[in-house]
């Protein structure tokens, strides 16, 4: 097990060390200059060239970038261009509103991904399982900006049972308030990966399902449940931890336009904001975080492989 992990980690760390080469490339040769950016078009060239120096942007860019991850492995993200704050500081506190809404939306994903795709195998070809295929084919396909207006529309202001943008509202900070405003953003969210999550099940349930030891366990007289739970379900879920793997990353990636739709306060916002000012700490650090989230999260579903299934270890 230790052997298995130590792999695992040296690979992962090399992923993170080529994702940190890619952001800070990508950032630094997209077209734009934060110096003019920053003083306006009116600037001269000396203030120009001044600032540049400042900000360090005038040395060479294997320079700029090893100074930046020997800042970055001290937890310095830098100051933010445009908002003149610590990096650290607006991502951690950005960083827990897309946690939050990450975590809600993978809660609502497994859960009626696991349970669509349990039903569906366990009815093949009846009117649930087609029903069920026929909404997860319909959630795949919305798109999730389209899907977060309708929902607004519906159930914001048609009938106003939930809050339309925002993580509180005016004044509040209560669990309860924070609840409320999180129901549409986490579902939105959720829809997509629920569907994919309830195609693999449906596939991997079907797959284990005619196996021989299967049969054994019914003709030992075992409810219909233990079996399906006990022995299908935990044979059918490596697959499926791979799926809900790369959907919870997608959740912290591709959380932008949601965000976006519903004004909650986290990394994707931050993120498309720090692009458009052409401020390099924030989008870096931002992208940084959102790929050491992917990277961590295949780091515990290995982990989840081995308990679920010990042959994996060797």
């Amino acid at each position: 097990m230790v052997a298995f992990l130590i792999r695992r980690i040296l690979g992962l760390v090399l992923v993170w060390l080529g994702v940190t080469i890619l952001v800070f490339s990508i950032m630094h040769l997209a077209p734009g200059d934060p110096a003019m950016i920053i003083l306006g078009p009116k600037a001269t060239a000396e203030s120009l060239a001044r600032l540049r120096h400042e900000l360090g942007l005038d040395q060479p860019l294997p320079v700029q970038y090893l100074r930046w991850l020997g800042n970055v492995l001290q937890g310095d993200f830098g100051r933010s261009l445009q908002l003149k704050r610590d990096v650290s500081e607006l991502l951690w506190t950005r960083f827990r509103a897309t946690a939050l809404l990450a975590t809600a939306a993978t809660v609502i994903a497994v859960a009626i991904g696991l349970t669509a795709g349990v039903v569906s195998a366990t009815r093949q070809y009846s009117v649930w399982d087609r029903a069920a295929m026929l909404l997860a084919l319909l959630g795949f396909c919305l798109p999730v900006f389209w899907l977060g207006l309708i929902l607004q529309i519906g159930l914001a202001y048609r009938l106003p049972v939930f809050p339309v943008s925002g993580m509180n509202a005016p004044g509040q900070s209560g669990f309860l308030d924070t609840l409320h405003h999180l129901v549409l953003p986490a579902v939105t969210l959720g829809i997509g990966p629920a569907a994919v999550i309830a195609r693999m099940t449906r596939s991997s349930v079907l797959e284990v399902i005619r196996q021989d030891f299967v049969r054994t366990a019914r003709a030992k007289g075992l409810a219909e449940r233990v079996v399906i739970l006990r022995h299908v379900l935990r044979n059918a879920l490596i697959p499926v931890l791979t799926i809900v793997g790369l959907q919870v990353g997608y959740l912290f990636g591709g959380a932008v336009l949601v965000e976006m739709v519903f004004s909650w306060p986290g990394l994707g916002l931050l993120m498309v904001n720090g692009i458009l000012a052409r401020d390099f700490p924030v989008v870096q650090g931002a992208v940084l975080v959102v790929a050491t989230t992917y990277v961590l999260v295949n780091l515990l579903v290995d982990v989840l492989y081995t308990l679920v299934d010990p042959r994996v270890r060797t």
